[in-house]
């Protein structure tokens, strides 16, 4: 945050100027709405005779940890999760083309399968640690790398469902739609779409509160 922005807000609401008026002033300056809300909110609206910093949360070693934790095993979960149900429509739409052994089929699915026994539930018991500390702490909403992350993860889903969107246009254009390329195409779409629709809800409120 710029400095002399937050020592103008902090002066002005120490000589009692009302935050509306050190709004307007500051917009007429041309200073970003999202800069001078953000400033604004820095200090808690109480009744003191000096401004009182908002306390804000602080990023520790430890929250950095399971957040990237967490993230890492949705992402392990989600293409592993991929993995096995492309080795099942193989099996039971296979390609004429391809020499599909029982054995290779085995191998296909033992290590996505081993990697979805471990990771999943671990991504489910970090994600309700966390949920539960958010609960306890509100402000823990606010933390910087949840969001960065949680942004991250949006692009990535988004990024999916629009490539798989394009190969599937492409292919009804060649005319080369098959049931087994359909069925891939749906795994995808709905693993993606489930993820990004999971972390756009747990982001929406935050996003909708006022500063």
């Amino acid at each position: 945050m710029n400095q002399e922005l937050r020592e103008f807000v902090r002066d002005s609401l120490g000589r009692g100027v009302p935050r509306g008026k050190i709004r307007e002033a500051l917009l007429s300056a041309r200073w970003p709405a999202d800069e001078v809300d953000r400033a604004i909110s820095q200090f808690a609206d109480v009744d003191f005779p000096v401004p009182v910093p908002r306390r804000r949360p602080y990023l520790s070693a430890q929250e950095a940890f399971l957040y990237l934790l967490a993230f890492v095993t949705l992402y392990l979960s989600a293409v592993d999760v991929g993995a096995l149900l492309f080795a099942i429509i193989e099996k039971y739409f296979p390609d004429p083309l391809e020499r599909t052994t029982a054995y290779s089929l085995y191998q296909r699915i033992t290590v996505p399968l081993a990697s979805v026994i471990v990771a999943f539930p671990l991504y489910l018991w970090l994600t309700g640690l966390l949920v539960r500390r958010v609960q306890r702490d509100p402000e823990l909403r606010g933390s910087k790398i949840r969001k960065w992350l949680t942004y991250l993860t949006l692009f990535v889903a988004a990024g999916t469902i629009i490539g798989d969107l394009i190969t599937l246009l492409t292919r009804l254009l060649e005319g080369e739609i098959t049931p087994r390329f359909l069925l891939k195409v749906l795994t995808v779409l709905v693993i993606a779409s489930l993820v990004f629709v999971y972390y756009l809800t747990d982001l929406r409120p935050e996003e909708k509160e006022a500063p």
